[in-house]
């Protein structure tokens, strides 16, 4: 999986930051966008691993902050429900234009609200999905209730939810008086997926039965059980994103997602070259994986470059290996750290005694320990680092039998 961060221009001319989440094969079938829920923000946790989840149905996901929250610009003031909506219209033709056009709308929260409305107004919509969503607008307001006197007087005035400072002014409170959300929920008729925890103690579960009791078929309810309001629990945000991407499909075109075949080996790596510059697919039997070049020579770096892949599989098996050595040993090692890079070094640099002066590969292994280790524990584990497998490998001399297939 890879992102791409993007600034998008709303109606008002301010940039909103944006994140787009791709398949891991870079090649979605469908694009989402995703709306977060009320202060909160496109980093929210939640919002990721719902977003990552997806991806893996074959969507591509735009995650965005809205106007004067998180990094996008803006004050908060103007970022009342009806302007939510507005920027999540201008994000759907942001997409559409340089992208393709998004035909699943996921919201949480109020962000669930703003994606009926903003669904209503958008024919391409195929799809829509709300977390915990309230079934009024106005329901957000008690979050601030306790300015809205002070804005009637004052016109702007700084409150606190949920602990941070914000300043409102009378457009932002009216705004939540504006729409008819059930009315709007009447009229949409596209698939809707309800999702709402019994225990959310922020938007009452009553909320969700008014948003099924309104909408139409085909319309569907998943209880999140257990789950609090901001998805806390990675498992329940995985849960939601799994959920959401098996029940779209029921709604669109059934394209399969291209897998390469390994042909009975260990993994296959396959470069379109006319396509994809040096964008390269990496398949294993239950794993995908990209492969690139950085940017600077010429790449589009959508994945690590072959050396970073060998440095990683030299760490992971470091790690494994050093994991295994100290749980036999009943040693207090709770976490390990190796940081490697590799580069070539002349060997008159590294004082190597060789025939001929020349250049080196040159690995360079740095280990770091947390736990209650003494010095002789941790040059011991430092010995063991050399023994991993992929280091003894990459230390050996290895036969290579290529052969060419002909087709």
């Amino acid at each position: 999986m890879k992102s791409q961060k993007l600034k998008i221009e709303n109606r008002k001319g301010l940039l909103l930051n944006a994140i787009l989440e791709l398949p891991a094969n870079q090649k979605p079938n469908y694009y989402a966008i995703f709306a977060h829920c009320f202060t909160c923000s496109s980093s929210l946790s939640a919002v990721r691993h719902i977003s990552r989840a997806l991806t893996k149905e074959g969507f591509a996901v735009l995650r965005f902050d809205f106007t004067g929250l998180g990094k996008s610009e803006g004050d908060f003031a103007d970022s009342h429900f009806s302007a939510n909506v507005e920027d999540l219209l201008d994000v759907h033709s942001y997409m559409s234009e340089n992208f393709d056009i998004p035909t699943l709308l996921v919201g949480h929260s109020l962000g669930g609200a703003a994606v009926l409305v903003a669904a209503s107004k958008l024919k391409a919509v195929k799809a829509v999905a709300t977390i915990g969503a309230p079934a009024h607008v106005d329901h957000v307001k008690h979050h601030f209730s306790h300015g809205i006197e002070a804005v009637k007087e004052k016109g702007e005035v700084e409150i606190n939810i949920g602990g941070r400072p914000f300043k409102i002014n009378r457009d932002f409170v009216e705004a939540f008086d504006k729409t008819d959300l059930p009315e709007v929920i009447k009229q949409l008729r596209k698939p809707l997926l309800v999702m709402h925890s019994p225990t959310d103690r922020i938007v009452g579960i009553e909320n969700a039965k008014i948003i099924y009791k309104n909408a139409m078929h085909p319309k569907s309810f998943v209880s999140l059980d257990d789950a609090d309001h901001l998805l806390i629990n990675e498992n329940d945000s995985r849960y939601v994103g799994d959920v959401i991407g098996t029940w779209a499909k029921r709604y669109f075109p059934n394209i399969e997602n291209e897998m390469l075949s390994t042909e009975g080996e260990q993994l296959v790596g396959h470069l379109n070259i006319i396509e994809d510059n040096f964008t390269t697919s990496i398949q294993t039997k239950n794993h995908t994986l990209i492969a690139d070049e950085p940017l600077s020579v010429g790449g589009n770096d959508f994945g690590p470059s072959p050396y970073e892949y060998l440095n990683a599989a030299l760490a992971a098996c470091t790690v494994m290996t050093l994991k295994m050595y100290a749980e036999r040993k009943n040693w207090d090692l709770k976490e390990v750290f190796v940081y490697i890079s590799h580069s070539r070094i002349h060997s008159d640099d590294l004082n190597i005694d060789v025939d001929r002066p020349k250049y080196l590969d040159h690995i360079s292994k740095k280990l770091k320990f947390v736990g209650n280790l003494d010095d002789q524990q941790k040059e011991r584990l430092k010995e063991i680092a050399s023994r991993c497998p992929v280091h003894k490998t990459i230390a050996s001399e290895v036969i290579f039998d290529t052969k060419v297939i002909h087709t």
